[in-house]
Order: structure tokens, then C-alpha cells, then sequence
């Protein structure tokens, strides 16, 4: 059972982001320290090196292959897969739906903050069990959901770069020069069309191929997914070879690794200050972003678990996880990206407050269930 002492350990655990959150407010909305320019660099800073020393530092210290549980892990991939076919349902049924808000709605229904936020949390709530199980979530989130939204990310930004580009472009179709010129109305001959329609798809698989090489050259160096890989490539070695990392690169590690949730709130706070409002997407959106959070996503988790045949303390704890708040690291990419940064700041500054009394909720109703 949650006592006080329980909640002031999240509590413990929550302050020192929020602390961090208004020095980096601050310092841009009360003391203008730093330029446009200037913060946007801080950012890429925290997303190229700050948080893929951290991806590395805790992959290669927690991982354990061997002793996972791959029933619970098992679920929580099924609930991301659930969340897609959600998501595709809605894209194909709603005119509001795009590219852009799927991104965002994965993102929000299935990353959480297992670290901060889900290690207090769960161990006051169901002890070391539950600890070793968030750690194992956690880092699987790290190795694979966080390069999963990342090629998300960059086949976006790949699709409009390919967009900005004349040469780049499609030929949509092919028109006869005679029937420009003498103006004759009416459909092409059908050998035209022919050619017209497989010059068209020729352009378009080309188009495709050089869209899907793209996005795999920048995931292949991008930071955070070689630390990931790095990781658990120690991680498996140190385990099976039984040596523990050299002293000196522990440090080199740490120094800024130590450093990544800190310095993530502190990119949060000077965001929300460039912008007109602290609340910059909008009741709407804010509002949505937390039923995705906090509903979408553990109802997911719910069926995903139940299908895999949890049951026990090792259901409520899969339950309980989805409904964690927002990941910090998916606002760093968001905003790194140019997608819905002022919808992920919400979520993670204002949802992680809104967490305890969720928590709180959901661990009582599933204790009586």
C-alpha cells in the first residue's frame, strides 16, 4: 500500500525537473541570456550528445538479455502495435489525420518516463519486482522505441526535403509536344498513356528507393541509435566475458550522461519561454495529449497484456507503466525535428504533474480488481 513516506519519494524525484525547468525558463524569459539561435543550439547539444551518452551509460549498465522477462516485454510490444493500428484506423477514417499528428500520437500513447518518474513510483508500489521490470522496459524503450520514432522522424524530414526539390519531384505525367501544340482536346493514344503511366511509376519508386536510402544513412549515424547499439553490444560482452567497463571510459561516459535529464528539463523551460504562452498548443490539444496519455495508452496496454496472458502483480505493473507521464526525450527529438514541440512540452511538464494522482488512481482500482 502507497503510504506518505512513498509519495514523498516521487515527490523527491519530481522537484529537482521542475528546478530545472525554470532555470531554463528564466534564464531566456526573465534574464535574456540566450538568443534564438543560442537555444536551439542548446537543444542540439542535448539531443546529439547528452542524451545518446545517457542512451549508452544506462544500456551497457542495465541490460541483461538473459534475464528479461519476455512475457512483459512481449505485451508492451504489442500494445505499440495495437497503438499503430489505432492510429491507421483514425488516418484512414479522419480528415484531420496526417503524417505529422500519427508521429505525434504514437509518440504520446506509448513513450513514457519508466526512469525518473516509473522507478519511485513503482517501487513504492509493488517493490524490487517492480523495479527490475521498469529497468527492463526502460531499456527497450531506449534500444528500440526511441530509434523507431527517430525513422519516423527522419522519413519526414527526408519526404519534405524531397518535396522542396524541383528535380527530386515525381513527374506526375507525360503530354504529347504535337497535342500542346496543335491544342486537340480529348484523352492521349493509349500507347502514350502507357508510357506516361510507367515513366510515372518508374519515377516514383525511384523517388521511394532514394527516400528509404536516405532515412537508413541517417539512422545508421545517428548518435542516439549507435549508443543504443554500443550499449547492448557491451552490455552482452561484459555479461558473457564477465568484466566490468575500464574506469576511465566510465567516467568519460558520465560526465555527461549525469547530465541528460537536467539538461532536457533546462531545454523545456527555454522552449515554453520563446514561446507567446505557456500552454502553446491550446486547451484542444493539451487536452487531447493527455487523454492520449493517460486513457489511450493504458487502455492499450490493458488488452495487450490480458492477450499475452499476464496476470498478478506483473499485469497491474503493465498497466501502471503505460500510464507513467510523458517520456523527456521524445520533447528533445520533437523539438530537435520541428514536430509539435509546444503539443510534447505540455505533456511532459504539465502530465508529469497531473502522474501522482493518476498513478494513485489506476494502483487503487487495480488492487480492488
Amino acid at each position: 500500500m502507497i503510504g506518505w513516506e512513498d509519495i514523498y519519494k516521487v515527490v523527491v524525484a519530481m522537484v529537482p525537473l521542475y528546478l530545472a525547468l525554470m532555470l531554463g525558463y528564466g534564464s531566456v524569459k526573465w534574464w535574456h541570456m540566450f538568443t534564438p539561435e543560442q537555444c536551439d543550439g542548446i537543444n542540439r547539444f542535448v539531443c546529439y550528445f547528452i542524451v545518446p551518452l545517457f542512451c549508452f551509460e544506462f544500456t551497457a549498465r542495465h541490460a541483461n538479455l538473459f534475464e528479461m522477462n519476455y512475457l512483459c516485454l512481449g505485451a508492451d510490444a504489442v500494445s505499440k502495435l495495437l497503438t499503430v493500428l489505432a492510429i491507421a484506423i483514425w488516418a484512414k477514417f479522419s480528415a484531420k489525420a496526417d503524417y505529422n499528428w500519427c508521429i505525434t500520437a504514437f509518440s504520446l500513447c506509448t513513450l513514457t518516463n519508466l526512469l525518473i518518474v516509473g522507478i519511485p513510483v513503482v517501487s513504492s508500489m509493488y517493490g524490487q519486482t517492480g523495479v527490475d521490470l521498469i529497468v527492463q522496459l526502460c531499456v527497450v524503450q531506449s534500444v528500440i522505441w526511441f530509434p523507431i520514432l527517430l525513422c519516423f522522424l527522419e522519413f519526414r524530414k527526408s519526404r519534405m526535403d524531397l518535396s522542396s526539390n524541383p528535380d527530386m519531384k515525381p513527374v506526375e505525367s507525360v503530354t504529347s509536344l504535337d497535342e500542346k501544340e496543335k491544342g486537340t482536346e480529348g484523352s492521349a493514344s493509349h500507347d502514350d498513356t502507357t508510357r506516361s503511366i510507367t515513366s510515372t511509376c518508374s519515377t516514383r519508386r525511384s523517388s521511394l528507393w532514394s527516400l528509404t536510402k536516405v532515412v537508413g544513412m541517417k539512422l545508421a549515424f545517428n548518435p542516439t541509435v549507435c549508443s543504443c547499439v554500443l550499449g547492448i553490444a557491451w552490455a552482452v560482452a561484459a555479461q558473457r566475458l564477465k568484466f566490468k567497463m575500464p574506469s576511465i571510459i566510465e567516467g568519460c561516459v558520465l560526465i555527461l550522461s549525469r547530465a541528460g535529464t537536467g539538461t532536457s528539463m533546462f531545454t523545456i523551460g527555454i522552449f515554453i519561454a520563446m514561446q507567446r504562452k505557456i500552454i502553446a498548443c491550446g486547451t484542444g490539444q493539451s487536452v487531447l495529449a493527455m487523454v492520449l496519455r493517460f486513457i489511450v495508452g493504458p487502455a492499450l496496454a490493458t488488452v495487450a497484456s490480458l492477450a499475452v496472458g499476464l496476470h498478478g502483480n506483473v499485469l497491474r505493473i503493465a498497466i501502471i507503466q503505460a500510464a507513467l507521464p510523458q517520456s523527456i526525450t521524445t520533447f528533445i527529438f520533437a523539438n530537435e525535428y520541428g514536430l509539435h514541440a509546444n503539443v510534447l512540452s505540455v505533456a511532459v511538464v504539465f502530465g508529469t504533474l497531473l502522474s501522482l494522482p493518476v498513478l494513485v488512481t489506476y494502483y487503487a482500482v487495480l488492487e480492488v480488481i
